[in-house]
């Protein structure tokens, strides 16, 4: 699945069409028809008082069911985009579509409650949605059983190791029972055995779900891992620099030739992007 994103005037912004490893060819179908995007972002510019613009004129449609990854250099506005899309922050100019309930949101962090369960804290984001009491229970052993955790649901955060306390925010955010998850960084912190499993897991909720994701990343593997479509931002001010459509994720493993050729052709594009900068 992929969706139009749009192009700034200015920005350098270029669509990479991969190698037939990655995008097969298919035979022609009859168009489908349009569907409106989960995620419309409209011409965003963001700045904070005075200072210099952090985005600028951020264009991009997010189709219904779309994992995109956000990729770029530190600083370059990846995660002040996700905050923008959240409602956590407020933009300068231009417009944000989302679905009318909104969007979940997974931060680097846990962030889960010390004092209560794996289960409680689950059932912490269902009683916040207004679950009876009498259902939240089942429905958090549920939602732990997806991400594949059912087994340590009285168990405490500090009993957890780190991936699988990231499990538990998993199943939190889905417990918010929202058409769009935004993800910033959120396996940042494992090691890369860890995070490996956790994008096997992380697929495998997707499309269970059909939840559409937004998965912020500075690692470039994982983005040509996970994403369905990679979006490349350029820094001070972030634009749309770069994107590229896979058209095939199902079974990608992060240590495959495909995602290493992804990831070299990526490597590239972001070392211009930050050459261009310092210069």
């Amino acid at each position: 699945m992929s969706a139009p994103a749009g192009k700034t005037a200015d920005a350098a912004a270029s669509v990479t069409r991969l190698t037939p490893s990655f995008d097969g060819v298919t035979p022609l179908a009859a168009p489908a028809p349009a569907v409106d995007p989960a995620v419309r972002i409209s011409h965003v510019t963001k700045r904070y008082g005075a200072g210099p613009i952090v985005l600028d004129d951020i264009s991009l449609d997010i189709a219904p069911g779309e994992f995109v990854c956000l990729l770029g250099a530190s600083g370059c506005g990846k995660s002040t985009l996700l905050n923008l899309i959240a409602g956590l922050e407020k933009k300068t100019a231009g417009s944000i579509e989302t679905p009318a309930s909104g969007a979940s949101v997974m931060f680097q962090e846990s962030a889960l409650m010390p004092w209560l369960t794996a289960r409680q804290n689950v059932e912490l984001a269902l009683r916040l949605r207004g679950v009876p009491r009498a259902e939240r229970r089942e429905e958090a052993l549920r939602l732990l059983g997806t991400v594949n955790l059912a087994e340590a649901g009285d168990k405490r955060p500090h009993e957890l190791s780190g991936g699988m306390r990231q499990r538990v925010a998993l199943a939190r955010a889905l417990a918010q029972d929202r058409d769009v998850l935004l993800m910033d960084e959120p396996f940042a912190a494992l090691d890369a055995i860890t995070r490996d499993l956790l994008h096997e897991e992380l697929e495998r909720v997707w499309r269970a779900t059909g939840r559409t994701i937004v998965f912020v990343t500075h690692n470039v593997r994982e983005a040509a891992r996970l994403g369905q479509r990679v979006i490349l931002l350029s820094s001070r001010p972030g634009r749309v620099a770069g994107e590229w459509h896979i058209a095939n994720t199902r079974g990608r493993r992060i240590e495959s030739p495909e995602v290493a050729a992804l990831a070299t052709e990526i490597t590239a594009e972001l070392r211009k992007e930050i050459a261009r900068n310092a210069s």
